[in-house]
């Protein structure tokens, strides 16, 4: 008989606190083991094709739901697609690709946690308004200063994220003298930032791809227990990114395999959040890891 997953996020008791937790909404969570965040792009231009969505609720809600079986303990909606070359929208047009998904999303699927991929701090408020529990931005609050007071008010989760510049300029900007001491100077100054307007609950994103060349990219998954020491969750996203399609020379859409071996190596390497456009692998990867570092 098949084995019936088991949620990694559930509640803790509080007077036995565990080392990473996360408080969402008046519950206090813990990633007792690694959990999945399934990608859903409300965009018509992200780079890899089948992780986008049209604006139609059914689309929405069967993919939804889909990486929901699979495993998913997180949906990671975004309306806005940072790869280099993508087309700029406007805030007006991110709030309408992605609030009504928010919606359709929480009243089917309630007990799902939902993060908001923007940078922009009135998405972040308007998703919050109607639901969402995590704001995911990757610039780490550089790209709209109002960001990081705004989640402060909202009370919720925050994963910080590192990058340089914006989408546009990111890849001119991959200068470090150490790569891991910056990104780690960078995480401790917006670490900071966060407790100071009141975001307590930080989730550290290393930004694969972000302001970085491929070699830098391996060398921080290889040394990624190197964050390890500000003791809050970290989340890797390299699912079928660039480092691995072009290292192999193949495309996105056949660069599965190498994103789970990619996983794998995060996940030795201290990863707790799995960005992923395929949940049931990251799962599959997940289950193989806990038996080898139970």
């Amino acid at each position: 008989m098949k084995d019936t997953p088991k949620s990694s996020l559930e509640i803790e008791d509080k007077l036995f606190p565990s080392k990473i937790t996360l408080q969402i909404k008046g519950k206090l969570l813990f990633l007792k083991d690694p959990c999945v965040m399934g990608i859903l792009n409300i965009t018509p231009d992200s780079f890899y094709a089948k992780s986008r969505v049209n604006q139609n609720e059914s689309q929405i809600l069967d993919k939804a739901e889909k990486m929901i079986q699979e495993g998913a303990e997180i949906l990671d909606i975004g309306g806005y697609s940072s790869r280099p070359g993508a087309i700029n929208i406007s805030t007006e047009e991110e709030i309408q690709r992605v609030i009504p998904s928010v919606n359709s999303i929480k009243q089917r699927f309630p007990d799902t946690l939902l993060s908001i991929d923007t940078f922009r701090h009135e998405v972040a408020k308007a998703a919050a308004d109607v639901g969402a529990d995590i704001i995911n931005d990757i610039s780490g609050g550089e790209l709209d200063q109002k960001m990081i007071p705004t989640v402060g008010k909202l009370k919720i989760p925050y994963i910080c994220m590192h990058m340089r510049g914006n989408p546009e300029t990111m890849q001119a900007k991959t200068e470090y003298n150490n790569i891991e001491k910056e990104v780690l100077l960078f995480f401790s100054e917006k670490i900071k930032q966060c407790q100071e307007a009141g975001i307590h609950d930080i989730i550290l994103d290393p930004g694969f791809g972000f302001a970085k060349t491929i070699e830098q990219n391996y060398r921080i998954i290889k040394n990624l227990s190197y964050f390890k020491s500000i003791k809050s969750p970290i989340l890797a996203g390299v699912s079928r990114k660039s480092m691995i399609y072009k290292t192999l020379e193949i495309t996105p859409e056949e660069a599965l395999n190498g994103t789970t071996a990619l996983n794998m190596a995060a996940l030795i390497n201290g990863a707790k959040i799995l960005r992923v456009h395929d949940v049931k692998e990251a799962k599959e990867t997940i289950r193989l890891y806990k038996n080898i570092y139970p």
